[in-house]
């Protein structure tokens, strides 16, 4: 069998005749198929037509001809009324940065987009039901959330099967599990807060994916808690003193771990979150959080500490710690990698590199929490 052509994301700029920025906000949204060779990007051919397809069927005659690019096809989006028209809690979910995780991997510079978007229809299901068509492929395995032990462990699963080829979607926990109830996530990476519990996940894996068999496991647990500004100006310690008068906020998506722990305590501790300024801006990253503290725009976010490390001039002040565990969909064909996965996470080698990051424990990396 022939191998199928590839795209880099600089060659699919050139293609459509746009930015490798935009390439790259596309491949976040799950409108572009990508997958990693080493540290590159690839996009293929297939996929690339799957998406100008997808765009089409996306437009009006009169926008397709009016946003027509010469010598491509034309290209498009839902947009954010058209999705929470179609599905409000998906709407509502912002998909979050890439580029965050490879920061923490590679120390290089950081591309991030500005706002928010919203997830186009998933292209999960047609692109992992192309390449199952096909004799001989590699299946399209689909994987939900941004942390980068998530590419850690993609790596570990490249070199241990050809059989399957791993895919990243770039979304917050509770849009993953969703995405996982509809049939178009395999694995999916979480971190909710249950604030009448204090168990993380478990009460929401329950609940979203009902009717489905399941495997959850954890892969590490991690200190969450405030972004301050270097010194603490504000004196803010604890969720009690977001009680303060005048406290701007760099929050995050509906949807992701933080905002969800964030809303939690605000409601346990009786603060409304009209007092906090700017909570109705989201950022789509714990990177963009911290940044906007870094830069005196806010007094105060919720994020890990890895970001703030990275940003810098931002001090952390850890007020929990949250489990980051993994949710691995039982179905026809996945009992394989299911298993290859388990022993991934158990493996002395991919512990030793997630010890690497400060705060990360792993001493509950790869046992069973629960089965379904």
């Amino acid at each position: 069998m022939t191998e199928e052509q590839s795209y880099t994301t600089e060659e699919i700029a050139k293609l459509l005749k746009i930015s490798k920025l935009t390439v790259y906000d596309l491949i976040k949204k799950g409108d572009l198929v990508a997958y990693r060779v080493g540290k590159q990007m690839r996009i293929d051919a297939a996929d690339l037509d799957a998406y100008k397809r997808r765009s089409k069927q996306l437009q009006s005659p009169a926008q397709a001809q009016q946003n027509a690019l010469p010598g491509t096809t034309t290209t498009g989006q839902l947009s954010t009324e058209a999705v929470q028209k179609h599905n409000p809690v998906a709407g509502s979910f912002a998909v979050t940065d890439h580029v965050e995780s490879q920061h923490a991997m590679t120390s290089n510079h950081k591309i991030a987009s500005s706002s928010p978007m919203i997830a186009a229809p998933s292209f999960a299901s047609s692109s992992a039901s192309y390449s199952q068509n096909i004799a001989g492929a590699a299946r399209h395995l689909v994987i939900t959330g941004q942390d980068v032990s998530l590419d850690i462990l993609m790596r570990h699963m490249e070199k241990q099967s050809r059989d399957i080829r791993p895919l990243r979607s770039f979304m917050g926990s509770l849009d993953g599990l969703i995405s996982m109830y509809r049939g178009e996530s395999d694995l999916v990476s979480t971190h909710l807060l249950d604030g009448d519990t204090g168990e993380y996940n478990l009460p929401y894996i329950r609940k979203i994916l009902t009717g489905w068999s399941y495997v959850v496991v954890n892969l590490l647990s991690r200190p969450a808690g405030l972004y301050v500004p270097r010194g603490n100006p504000r004196q803010l310690n604890d969720w009690t003193d977001l009680n303060q008068s005048d406290l701007r906020l760099a929050n995050r998506e509906k949807g992701s771990g933080a905002r969800v722990l964030l809303d939690e305590q605000l409601r346990l501790h009786g603060i409304s979150a009209t007092g906090l300024l700017g909570y109705e801006v989201e950022e789509t990253s714990h990177m963009g959080v911290a940044a906007k503290v870094s830069s005196g725009e806010a007094d105060v976010g919720v994020g890990i500490e890895k970001a703030a490390r990275l940003v810098g001039q931002v001090d952390f002040i850890p007020l929990v710690q949250e489990r980051y565990d993994l949710v691995m969909l039982r179905k026809q064909g996945n009992e394989a990698w299911i298993e290859s996965v388990l022993h991934i996470l158990r493996s002395p080698e991919f512990r030793q590199e997630l010890r690497a990051f400060e705060g990360y424990d792993v001493s509950r990396t790869g046992e069973v929490l629960f089965e379904a």
